[in-house]
């Protein structure tokens, strides 16, 4: 490990935090990048992505902050195949690897090569406006339709390889990687779904017909979703880093990305450990 970046949630624990872990990284002859978190974006129509940035000569990524931070984070580094590693800042911390106090003892590990990288799957996304693409996006977690506090309800024409599915009349639709199954769709009623398993869940968020529920298809399938006529006020988002007016005239087309996000983890640690600790399923009688 001779180039370590540090990306750092704008707080002042974690900045604080960071610089200490800057001073301790320099002294041990690594060279350090340093990056701060990015502002979620509202993109008008036709306007260009912010260009990433991130140096692909890194060896990996520390992330200080929370889920959100992660996110970014991963927004930042693109289509780079550098690993990252959480550090729980924020109040949740489903992607964080270890918390603050067990940070140098972590870092000790990396630098040892004491440590496994598990590859999580990433959607990419393209809109459409016309047959001329206005937005292309990576994400970790999910890409949601949502419709505004004044609008009506959402007609989402969903088809699944080109072959029609249903139309989803709801407040919108959530598009989740098993990743972004702890996130927004957990919340609208959707399941839990181990990183390992590949697949892809569409969950609709209070739907107007009660036997539209969530479904889970297969990761290699693709999704095009469309907007019924004279829609208004609905946005997409991607992560929750990004989003995007979109009307009936646009198309978002969502597959499995080539580019999956590399995360460093620890042997001997279970997914199901942090899922009942986050979760706080007691695993008893009530």
């Amino acid at each position: 490990m001779n180039r370590i970046g540090l990306y750092v949630k704008k707080d002042d624990r974690a900045l604080k935090k960071a610089d200490e872990f800057e001073q301790w990284l320099s002294a041990r002859g690594v060279d350090v990048i340093r990056k701060e978190t990015l502002p979620p974006e509202y993109r008008k129509n036709n306007q260009p992505a912010a260009k990433n940035g991130a140096p692909p000569d890194m060896d990996c990524v520390f992330v200080l902050g929370g889920d959100g931070t992660f996110l970014s984070a991963s927004r930042w580094l693109g289509d780079l195949p550098i690993p990252l590693i959480g550090v729980k800042f924020g109040e949740i911390g489903f992607l964080a690897e270890t918390v603050e106090e067990e940070l140098y003892p972590a870092t000790e590990k990396i630098l040892n090569n004491e440590f496994v990288i598990e590859q999580r799957c990433r959607l990419h996304v393209n809109v459409f406006r016309n047959g001329d693409e206005i937005a292309s996006e990576g994400v970790l977690n999910d890409v949601v339709i949502n419709k505004g506090a004044l609008a009506r309800l959402a007609n989402i024409e969903t088809y699944i390889n080109d072959h029609y599915l249903t139309t989803y009349k709801s407040d919108g639709l959530i598009v989740a990687t098993p990743t972004g199954s702890t996130a927004y769709s957990l919340a609208a009623g959707g399941p839990v779904i181990h990183p390992a398993v590949q697949g892809t869940i569409i969950t609709p968020i209070c739907p107007f017909t009660l036997t539209n529920r969530c479904m889970i298809v297969p990761s290699t399938d693709t999704i095009r979703l469309r907007l019924g006529e004279k829609a208004s006020d609905i946005v997409v988002t991607f992560d929750g880093q990004v989003g995007l007016a979109i009307d009936d005239q646009d198309e978002i087309h969502i597959a499995k990305s080539p580019h999956p996000v590399n995360i460093i983890s620890f042997p001997g640690k279970s997914y199901f450990d942090i899922l009942k600790a986050k979760l706080r399923w007691s695993g008893g009688r009530i």
